[in-house]
């Protein structure tokens, strides 16, 4: 294998890494809680388009609104991602893994909500690293009752 080929091997793999990564941390985010600024930031474009659950979003203020709302009906959460196939041309890329979310809700019952889907996201490389430029969560199954969304948060913003 010579030099240059070299390089495009190791900076793929550099860039899988870094993508691989940022998703693993968004998702485990969604578990801490900490909603502001810096968190948008730290895994968003400012043009960010996001397809939820709980409606669509676009631009990184209106995601860091409805993120926060929506993570709010619950109490406590674990997601977990799984089977990512990331797609690399130069500084875009596109992953689709799988997401198994387990809610506990903040209504005071205790009660439990789990979903699974598949999350595919858009990315592109920044001069800060890699941020999500497009998400969509499609949900394939639920068990137990689902939160009571308030009518304002489904709406697309």
């Amino acid at each position: 294998m010579d030099t240059e080929a070299m390089q495009r091997q190791l900076q793929y793999l550099t860039d899988r890494a870094e993508i691989t990564d940022l998703l693993d941390r968004y998702l485990r985010s969604l578990d801490e809680g900490r909603f502001d600024d810096a968190w948008a930031r730290a895994f968003h474009t400012e043009d960010v388009t996001a397809e939820m659950p709980v409606g669509t979003v676009h631009g990184r203020s209106a995601l860091l609104a409805r993120v926060g709302a929506a993570m709010a009906l619950f109490d406590r959460t674990v997601h977990l991602g799984t089977n990512a196939v990331l797609e690399i041309d130069g500084d875009r890329a596109t992953a689709r893994g799988t997401q198994l979310s387990t809610h506990v809700l903040a209504d005071g019952s205790e009660g439990v909500f789990l979903s699974a889907g598949h999350a595919d996201s858009e990315l592109v490389r920044t001069p800060e690293g890699w941020r999500i430029a497009a998400s969509s969560l499609r949900i394939a199954w639920t068990q137990g009752t689902p939160p009571r969304v308030p009518a304002d948060l489904g709406a697309d913003a």
